[in-house]
């Protein structure tokens, strides 16, 4: 089956499409400011995006159309989004640059949904990633419909999050702390860790023992040896 590329969009279906919004959308026009609207429990979404099928994978919160937006989609009072096909930005590239400019900054983490949906346009990605970075976006990349809604949810969820949820729970005690110390040796595993700790009790120990003595603890064949050893006695090279 072939098919034909859409054309660009000339002036006169710009004011069709605005004409036919305006008549189908119940949504008021009256001018809010945004931090008004944009800090409830609903996603927010600008009704160009209607049709976009990315909507019926969004579950997990709740949205609705709001025409006083100027990106497609809002997830809280200061953060944003836009979505973009890289097949569209491939046939229209000067797209993505007019809606960068009419977001400007009005948030301060702005997002671009970047939707992979072609292969072998790396050119074109990093294009898209030179004009979001140096317009403050965040780009982040996805491969399925699914997947950005994914994201849309994740960041209305965590709205109200400080950063202390998503960061990683460091270990106070002692022995937890030197098990993740020794098994970023390799083949190395939390059992060999504690093994280690029985028979020197300090990382000091550890540290000095011979690799005569080292052979000698349960579970660690001479190739583990090898690798303790070198890890505490192999020279440092500044570069």
């Amino acid at each position: 089956m072939s098919s034909s590329l859409p054309r660009d969009l000339t002036a006169g279906d710009v004011n069709k499409i605005r004409k036919e919004d305006d008549s189908s959308s119940k949504l008021t026009t009256k001018k809010q400011n945004v931090s008004h609207f944009a800090g409830g429990k609903k996603v927010l979404v600008h009704p160009r995006q209607r049709g976009n099928p990315i909507l019926s994978f969004i579950k997990n919160v709740q949205w609705e159309f709001n025409r006083n937006i100027n990106p497609d989609y809002v997830m809280g009072a200061t953060t944003c989004a836009l979505f973009l096909s890289l097949k569209y930005h491939v046939l229209h590239p000067e797209y993505l640059y007019s809606r960068i400019s009419e977001v400007k900054r009005e948030y301060t983490l702005r997002v671009l949904l970047c939707l992979v949906d072609v292969q072998n346009e790396d050119h074109q990605l990093n294009l898209i990633m030179s004009l979001a970075a140096a317009n403050g976006f965040t780009v982040m990349l996805t491969w399925s419909l699914s997947e950005c809604a994914r994201y849309i949810e994740t960041y209305k969820i965590y709205e109200k999050k400080n950063a202390a949820t998503i960061q990683e729970k460091l270990e106070t005690d002692f022995i937890p702390r030197l098990q993740d110390c020794l098994t970023a040796i390799r083949s190395v595993n939390r059992t060999d860790a504690s093994t280690l700790y029985r028979n020197y009790g300090s990382l000091k120990g550890i540290a000095n023992a011979p690799m005569s003595e080292l052979a000698l603890c349960t579970g660690l064949g001479s190739k583990k040896v090898q690798r303790i050893h070198d890890v505490f006695h192999a020279e440092w090279v500044l570069e």
